[in-house]
């Protein structure tokens, strides 16, 4: 069975027919609800002008839901470096984790978090996307400056974000913790994974390799619920297939009608054949898989379903049916 922290990765999704309002504050009642069963951390990603994702800045949210529970950690899953000026990013998140202490994390991401170029330039003052050696210069000065100019105690857990080997080798070489976005680029994890544990470095944020693993999981009573749940994803999964931009996220109902090509559903396929979906036992069965497939010290749930309630219901899912699992 599974021995490892279990986490969840807070997308925000803003659905068809409500406004973004609800959705802001559905990430309280989803916090809490997390705290509730028992999940280790909640992260948060940034987004910038998305019919189907909340433009809601992570250090925001991290600070609203610290605030709104005890025990659990919050934090970005991830911040973009090159959007934000990274003496800013240090001053955020060494005060949040000062104020909250031991329970702030700091997850590092490259992306524009956008698709559309006018909106990327205008985060980045009109400039364009960064480099390799910037993204790098970026990263090594947020941890430089967490520990020289904000020197706050306790300090956030930096993490560095990866889907490619590109990421894993940054993170090997600054010794951080890498957070696989498995959810994304199933296809490039194995080699992500031996490139960061062949080249790491260790360093004061982290003696030895530590890798948690973000998987898609969508958990239901039954293997035909989990699929209808999971329906508004793979909406927006065939547009970004097609090159399109992001869709609204969907009803269930709107995305069983949905015509998808038999190239799509192909595509769908192989891609949920490497996530965790159906019921209680098929998704914890693939999540021990992936975890001792890839030695992964933490689990990363990240659940894209359209309605809050059965949203929270999967992760509640998930962990009855490990804890109702005898200890080997």
């Amino acid at each position: 069975m599974i021995d490892v922290p279990l986490s969840a990765l807070e997308v925000a999704m803003v659905q068809t027919g409500t406004r973004a309002e609800k959705t802001l504050r559905d990430t309280t009642a989803f916090a809490q609800a997390m705290e509730r069963l028992g999940y280790h951390r909640v992260w948060y990603a940034e987004h910038h002008h998305s019919p189907a994702i909340g433009a809601f800045p992570p250090v925001v949210l991290t600070a609203h839901s610290a605030a709104s529970t005890s025990t659990i950690r919050f934090g970005s899953g991830g911040v973009l470096a090159p959007n934000h000026a990274p003496l800013a990013l240090a001053e955020q998140f060494g005060t949040l984790a000062a104020l909250h202490q031991g329970r702030i994390d700091l997850g590092i991401g490259r992306g524009p978090g956008t698709f559309d170029e006018t909106t990327a330039r205008a985060l980045r003052r009109g400039a364009g996307p960064t480099t390799d050696a910037e993204y790098h210069d970026d990263v090594a000065a947020i941890l430089s400056y967490l520990v020289d100019e904000v020197a706050l105690d306790p300090l956030p857990e930096p993490w560095l974000l990866a889907s490619s080997t590109a990421g894993a080798a940054l993170a090997a070489s600054l010794g951080l913790p890498i957070a696989l976005a498995h959810h994304i680029r199933p296809d490039n994890t194995r080699a992500a994974l031996e490139r960061y544990r062949a080249d790491f470095v260790p360093s004061r944020w982290c003696e030895r390799p530590r890798v948690l693993l973000c998987v898609e999981t969508v958990c239901a009573e039954t293997e035909e619920e989990a699929a209808w749940r999971g329906g508004p994803m793979n909406v927006i999964k065939a547009g970004l297939l097609k090159g399109l931009s992001e869709t609204p996220f969907p009803t269930p109902e709107d995305a069983a009608a949905h015509p998808f090509t038999a190239e799509e559903r192909q595509a769908l396929a192989a891609f949920r054949a490497q996530q965790a979906v159906g019921t209680p036992e098929t998704v914890v069965t693939r999540l021990a898989e992936l975890a001792g497939a890839t030695g992964a010290d933490e689990l990363m749930l990240t659940t894209p379903v359209y309605d809050l309630d059965d949203r929270i219901r999967s992760y509640e899912l998930v962990r009855k049916h490990i804890e109702a699992a005898p200890a080997p």
